[in-house]
């Protein structure tokens, strides 16, 4: 599994090697095995420690203030589309919410 040559080096020079490279491991485990539960991403993990010490380590891994949107996420994003698209095209973004959840059920 490689990722896309122009954001590798981005994610390699904004995360730590170890970082980086689990971040590779859950990225291919959600390929592999379809499942967005950090208990089953551990249960699958490649590592050899104790499985509550796995889930720990991908839900501190989450929430790591290096993957935080602003710092992270928006300029990858940002890095892609500018690679990608060229000025003035027309650009739709698409959310898929089928899987979010809400504390809060509206009913009808």
């Amino acid at each position: 599994m490689d990722f896309l040559p122009f954001y590798q080096d981005y994610l390699q020079n904004a995360l730590s090697k170890s970082k980086f490279l689990l971040l590779r491991i859950l990225v291919w485990l959600l390929q592999v095995h379809k499942q967005v539960r950090i208990e089953r991403l551990a249960a699958y993990l490649p590592i050899p420690i104790l499985y509550q010490s796995r889930r720990k380590k991908i839900q501190r891994f989450l929430v790591e203030p290096c993957l935080s949107l602003v710092l992270f996420w928006f300029p990858l994003i940002k890095l892609i589309v500018e690679r990608e698209f060229k000025p003035g095209s027309r650009l739709t973004l698409v959310l898929d919410r089928t899987q979010w959840h809400s504390e809060k059920c509206i009913h009808d």
